[in-house]
């Protein structure tokens, strides 16, 4: 169909636009040329160069980076939606993070985009029922990123981890599509239970640094939660809930509702004064 056209044509611009930048990058810094080749401009695919860069970053004395590449691009070969994750994933940082410059600049060195990128991996050996390998794949992930996502927790796409160090996710979490998560945020569970226990993230969901979410608990899709904030219940769909415990902005039988998607506009602050008289 045409709009599967277009998809496809985007997918492949996203690689491309990948190509140029890194042929950019080398003409401003010739020190970086070997590393630009190895890593892009040798690559035949996308899908090449990210099974190469995560062996490389992921390797170790038990698990060579010749091993780790079969592994990956058998994985990727094997499952196209992976990919489609990944390109969704690299124009979400694009969008929504300043800092990065680049698409190139995401893939080679933002360490929430390949910490999430080896839990796709992960998560498809879990579901294989690989599940000694995909823990080990967690663990490397884990010291080498600071990103602890457990394999069994499922991830949509288009997903921001931003700074991503101390990013904490449990086996039963479930997190939508064009979700914003800043760093020292905890998925877990309240240490009580066992089987479903961690909280299921909506759709355009943003989640302020330092954010613990707690237990089997529902963030509806759009809504916005505060830096800091203990959130141990539900939270309504389009709503700003903050603090520890977190409470709803403009209370709960009638909280503001946000007319735009939090998770897009990268917006931590807004109705700030509604519930805090602080000032400088």
């Amino acid at each position: 169909s045409i709009v599967e056209k277009i998809d496809e044509e985007e997918d492949d611009d996203v690689w491309s636009k990948m190509e140029a930048e890194a042929r950019n990058d080398v003409a401003d810094e010739p020190i970086l040329s070997s590393y630009y080749y190895n890593s892009i401009l040798s690559r035949e695919s996308l899908e090449s160069a990210l099974a190469n860069h995560l062996s490389s970053k992921l390797s170790c004395s038990i698990l060579s980076s010749t091993i780790l590449f079969e592994l990956f691009i058998t994985l990727l070969s094997e499952d196209a939606e992976i990919t489609k994750a990944v390109k969704e994933d690299l124009r979400a940082v694009r969008e929504r993070d300043p800092a990065c410059i680049s698409y190139v600049h995401c893939f080679l060195n933002f360490k929430g985009f390949l910490a999430c990128q080896a839990h796709r991996m992960a998560h498809k050996l879990w579901t294989q029922g690989r599940t000694i390998l995909a823990l080990l794949i967690q663990n490397r992930v884990s010291e080498v990123f600071a990103v602890d996502i457990h394999p069994g927790a499922k991830i949509g796409s288009g997903i921001l981890l931003d700074h991503a160090t101390g990013v904490v996710i449990g086996e039963t979490a479930v997190i939508g599509d064009n979700v914003s998560i800043l760093h020292n945020v905890t998925l877990g569970g309240t240490g009580k239970e066992s089987g479903d226990r961690h909280p299921k993230i909506g759709d355009g969901v943003l989640i302020g640094a330092g954010t613990c979410v707690l237990g089997n608990v529902k963030i509806g899709d759009g809504a916005k939660i505060g830096a800091g904030s203990v959130v141990l219940r539900a939270v309504p769909p389009r709503t700003t809930a903050v603090g520890n415990p977190a409470r709803l902005i403009g209370g709960k039988e009638n909280p503001i509702k946000l007319d735009k998607i939090p998770s897009f506009t990268m917006d931590h602050t807004s109705h700030i004064h509604e519930w805090s008289d602080y000032v400088i």
